[in-house]
């Protein structure tokens, strides 16, 4: 009996430590979203802007995985319709699973996007850096960002805390339920966590080098 009374205790307080856990997550979240809040579009309703910058994702083999794809097919449709003039790819050109600018810009030019509108950043390394830096190094004011949904309120947020005059467009993702699980789960007891430290105590991006004279170019 008092070993069932035990475990009885034990369980409840698990449970109530789960459910504190979660209540401070989603009101995390809730922060963190909260500047983006009327400003995340699908591409038919996407306002104009003359940049849409398209945060990096895992490639394989030099080409963009589902996700990525989906983050470059808006901006793809942005600029044909000319909703958007140019278009900074942003991510890691050393990253694990390859050089993520290379497979962008790659990616855009094959679907009809002239290089000559294609600026690159390969010291985006998260979605803070991707968004400080076009503020700072590239000097963008306003823009687009396109991104998945789960990640779109914090991209927005992050970049309007640069100084951009930021909304955001929905991209698709023809990615496996397993991925769509794990990714939305990091975004919110990882990422968007860190998001909301980033945005109350701000840091310099991690690479500060300049932007390439071809890329500053383009969106000067």
């Amino acid at each position: 009996m008092r070993t069932n009374a035990r475990w009885r205790r034990t369980l409840a307080g698990t449970a109530m430590g789960v459910a504190g856990g979660t209540l401070v997550l989603a009101g995390v979240a809730a922060r963190v979203a909260a500047p983006a809040a009327g400003r995340l579009y699908t591409v038919a309703d996407a306002p104009s802007a003359p940049v849409v910058i398209v945060p990096g994702a895992r490639v394989r083999n030099g080409w963009p995985m589902a996700m990525l794809r989906g983050r470059l097919d808006v901006a793809v449709a942005l600029l044909a319709d000319g909703r958007a003039c140019r278009v900074l790819v942003s991510g890691d050109a050393a990253g694990r699973s390859g050089d993520e600018i290379a497979a962008m810009t790659g990616y855009l030019v094959e679907h009809g996007v002239g290089r000559e509108v294609i600026a690159t950043d390969p010291y985006g390394l998260d979605t803070y850096d991707t968004c400080l830096r076009a503020a700072q190094v590239y000097g963008v004011t306003t823009a687009v960002i396109a991104t998945q949904g789960f990640h779109l309120p914090r991209a927005v947020a992050l970049g309007r805390r640069a100084g951009i005059d930021m909304a955001g467009v929905i991209a698709e993702c023809d990615c496996r339920l397993r991925t769509r699980v794990r990714n939305v789960l990091r975004e919110y007891v990882l990422s968007r966590p860190k998001a909301l430290v980033e945005m109350y105590f701000p840091r310099p991006p991690r690479v500060t080098a300049t932007a390439g004279e071809a890329s500053a170019g383009i969106l000067a």
